[in-house]
């Protein structure tokens, strides 16, 4: 007598259909999160884009948008003001994604140290920790750049000083979390050490969810990092920043409107920009 045996290959084996809203939101997630490296690429390419040196004058001053072959115009020496306004949003990308790598290098070590030893140790960085996020990060970022001085290299130090906590304490949390899966614990029986058990066990868990979150930190870094040039913290002049730029010519807001605001519109775009990319970062990891 034939008996019609299961096939849990098949069953195995089949994936799971998306319907057409949800492949449609899975393309338009990549296509968002795909503008980070989009407008690194932009950023790369500045010199070549941008049509003169941002630094030195090459038109009347005051000149207005479309006038004179200047697309955005000129400012108040006769410098283009869009090849300005490309050099600042270079320099706040590059800095916003320095911050975010410095602060995952930093915070990440410190959370998966202390996820990963615990007991004192664990203790002793999270309260450390702590005693920086109880600062607000901005007074704490404008005393640190004070106290350094002014300049492009010192704002990025000062706004990684406040900025790394956030992610100690987010991959210490998943390490914890982590930590009570039943194949971690079978590790720890099998007799794997500390190391080897953070490594291959613990900290590819913690990955996904703190790229996520650095991410987000994208749009409100380059916001946080203009505000700091815009109080005069940044780069000397004439280097082209926008924060710094939009503040120097707020005198020229109500007659020649397109000197403070293009920068301003920089910084805009590029926190959008950031948070969309985000957003559509944590939606596709959710879905999976």
């Amino acid at each position: 007598m034939a008996v019609a045996l299961p096939a849990p290959a098949l069953v195995r084996g089949r994936r799971r259909l998306l319907t057409l809203p949800q492949a449609q939101s899975q393309v338009v997630n990549w296509i968002g999160f795909s503008l980070i490296f989009v407008v690194t690429l932009v950023a790369v390419a500045v010199p070549l884009l941008a049509p003169y040196d941002p630094l030195l004058p090459v038109g009347m001053p005051l000149q207005p948008p479309g006038e004179g072959g200047f697309l955005l115009g000129t400012d108040s020496v006769g410098r283009d003001v869009l090849s300005r306004v490309l050099y600042g949003a270079r320099s706040s990308w590059f800095a916003a994604l320095a911050v975010v790598a410095l602060g995952l290098l930093i915070g990440g070590l410190v959370g998966l140290i202390a996820g990963t030893a615990g007991g004192w140790i664990d203790s002793a960085l999270m309260r450390i920790t702590d005693a920086f996020l109880s600062l607000p990060a901005p007074v704490l970022a404008i005393a640190v750049v004070a106290a350094l001085g002014p300049g492009f290299l010192h704002t990025l130090i000062a706004v990684s000083i406040v900025w790394w906590p956030f992610y100690a304490r987010l991959v210490r949390g998943e390490i914890a979390r982590l930590a009570a899966r039943p194949h971690v614990e079978a590790a720890k029986l099998a007799g794997v050490g500390r190391i080897r058990l953070a490594r291959r066990h613990l900290l590819p868990g913690a990955v996904p969810n703190t790229l996520v979150a650095a991410s987000l930190d994208i749009g409100t870094l380059i916001l946080t990092l203009a505000s700091l040039s815009f109080l005069g913290l940044g780069q000397s002049a004439p280097a082209p920043e926008l924060g710094a730029d939009s503040a120097r010519n707020l005198s020229y807001f109500l007659q020649q409107w397109w000197i403070p605001v293009m920068p301003g519109l920089g910084v805009l775009v590029l926190a959008v920009v950031g948070n969309i990319a985000g957003d559509c970062l944590r939606n596709l990891m959710k879905t999976k």
